[in-house]
């Protein structure tokens, strides 16, 4: 059977099993979540300590994003991901343990949904880049999308159902079946014999992976725009999380099973927005789709500020979770895209970084603001904001790299093979490795090169370079000296593989420029004195 085009991933059974193991766990979550916000609202209802459990689950993503998503390209993402789900399994126990008995108290409720933030912060570069692993590139954009998608199914049904569980038996019980829910991922992944991959170099070492990664992202425009414009959205977008609650309570005047289906509305929305996606993008770019999502959350926001009626903010709920899913699935799947395998967890760490961050950002300030000027102020407020925000973004590109690749030109020269009496030392060097290629290029063309050469150091910096610097000959004006540097020798194995079929051709075009023959690159590596002397005895 055909599948349409917004379920076309789940086609690839191991994605259909990580899928759903995804779906079950993040049910929890919303349970999770859901409790924890409720349950502040009794142990302390003031606005600002109610907003700090969404800055509790949020902060661990902000401070530890990027050495979980160093550590995921650098070690087994199956064992990694293993490993973070028995932490958060532990962390959610104890807290079902204390809430049953009475002892949870608000730093103890803080300190335990922290220490799942800390499961999911380090769990979640590997799951993201392992979910569009077992998906071809194809797919690789609704694979996003569906786990966005199975993420709000999950919210629609969670709240509503942690809502219920609240009336029925407390917190406890929310947290209980949070606790359960990670065995589903625990066993989907013990039954996933991932295929060992052997690398032809060492691994990273940790600092160098994290540095790495964050040159990729310093030279990928893509990415770097991708995370401006997800921060434009999450920072207004963290309003409803941190005052949903006091809506529910004080503008309201319902319960907790209203503050459950208001969750869950927002996820239907989510889910909605979704399944018509592909169509949605096949008339807009991603740029378009985004800020046509970010209008659509902003007036869900508005329409809560003013809600007097449980149907009234359901309604400001639903276009609220269209317009987050909308938003962020986009974003963030213009960013994966933009990541080749060896960096992409990486890249998704550094991106999930930015979001985050504005999400603590947005949850502390609104908490703040809610206690100043009221919840309906703060509400328009973030909705005007948001508005504001994203006309101001519109120019930050996530519609494609602007990298065409051109198969008809030559590969970029190969240098020359290390001198046998030095082959020692390069194997052993750990000092850094200096790289040069000259060009001698016709003066009437020296614009149009120097626009080239701007690409050049982008794709030398994605492929790791750590400084890269154009030099002009002061005595001869066609001639020029690109110099760049990496680490070590083994990075500088490294490049070759790092570089994309995109780069590559960036480095052709630049060659292109060049007058007659082609030059060979050249090589340095960083010695001390003391070995000189050595040497030359």
């Amino acid at each position: 059977m055909r599948l349409p085009p917004a379920l076309a991933p789940l086609r690839h059974a191991l994605f259909r099993m990580l899928w759903g193991a995804n779906v079950v766990v993040s049910l929890g979550v919303w349970m999770q979540n859901t409790g924890a916000g409720w349950l502040m609202t009794t142990l302390s209802p003031n606005p600002l300590v109610v907003s700090l459990v969404q800055a509790a689950t949020i902060l661990p993503v902000f401070l530890l994003a990027l050495p979980a998503g160093a550590l995921a390209d650098t070690i087994d993402k199956r064992i990694f991901i293993l490993g973070t789900q028995g932490w958060m399994l532990l962390a959610a126990s104890l807290l079902t343990v204390l809430t049953f008995a009475g002892h949870v108290g608000v730093v103890s409720l803080l300190a335990l949904t922290f220490a799942i933030g800390v499961g999911a912060a380090m769990n979640s570069p590997a799951w993201g880049s392992v979910m569009i692993e077992v998906v071809p590139r194809r797919d690789i954009a609704q694979a996003v999308a569906l786990n966005g998608v199975g993420f709000n199914l999950a919210r629609a049904v969670g709240p509503a159902l942690a809502g219920a569980l609240l009336l029925a038996g407390g917190a406890s019980l929310a947290f209980g079946l949070n606790a359960v829910s990670y065995l589903a991922v625990i066993a989907a992944l013990l039954s996933w014999h991932r295929r060992a991959r052997t690398a032809p170099l060492p691994r990273e070492h940790f600092v160098g992976a994290v540095r790495a990664g964050m040159r990729f992202v310093r030279h990928t425009p893509v990415v770097r725009a991708a995370m401006l414009r997800s921060a434009a959205y999450f920072a207004p977008a963290a309003a409803p999380w941190a005052m949903l609650p006091l809506v529910v309570r004080q503008q309201l005047h319902l319960g907790a099973g209203t503050y459950g289906l208001l969750l869950g509305l927002m996820g239907t929305g989510g889910v909605t927005a979704g399944l018509i996606l592909p169509q949605v993008r096949a008339r807009l770019s991603r740029g378009g789709t985004v800020f046509a999502a970010t209008l659509c959350s902003c007036l869900g926001m508005a329409v809560l500020a003013l809600a007097r009626h449980w149907l009234v903010a359901a309604g400001g709920m639903m276009l609220f979770g269209v317009g987050w899913v909308g938003a962020s699935s986009v974003a963030q799947g213009a960013a994966q895209m933009a990541a080749p395998a060896w960096v992409r967890s990486r890249a998704l760490a550094i991106y999930q970084l930015a979001f985050n961050g504005a999400l603590v950002v947005g949850t502390f300030f609104w908490g703040w603001l809610g206690t100043q000027i009221g919840l309906t102020l703060t509400l328009l407020a973030a909705a005007g904001t948001g508005v504001a925000f994203a006309l101001g973004a519109r120019g930050f590109d996530i519609d494609g790299s602007g990298l065409v690749a051109r198969p008809e030109v030559a590969d970029a020269p190969e240098p020359e093979a290390v001198a046998p009496e030095l082959a020692a030392l390069v194997r052993g060097g750990r000092g850094r490795v200096l790289e040069s290629q000259a060009y001698r290029i016709d003066p009437a063309r020296q614009d149009a090169f120097l626009a080239a050469m701007a690409a050049v150091r982008d794709a030398r910096g994605r492929a790791g370079a750590l400084d890269w610097q154009l030099y002009e000959d002061v005595a001869h004006p066609e001639g020029w000296l690109e110099v760049w540097s990496v680490e070590t020798w083994t990075d500088h194995l490294r490049e070759a593989l790092r570089i994309s079929g995109e780069d590559r051709a960036i480095l052709a075009r630049a060659q292109d420029f060049h007058l007659g023959e082609r030059l060979a690159p050249r090589r340095y590596i960083a010695v001390t004195p003391a070995r000189l002397g050595v040497r030359e005895r």
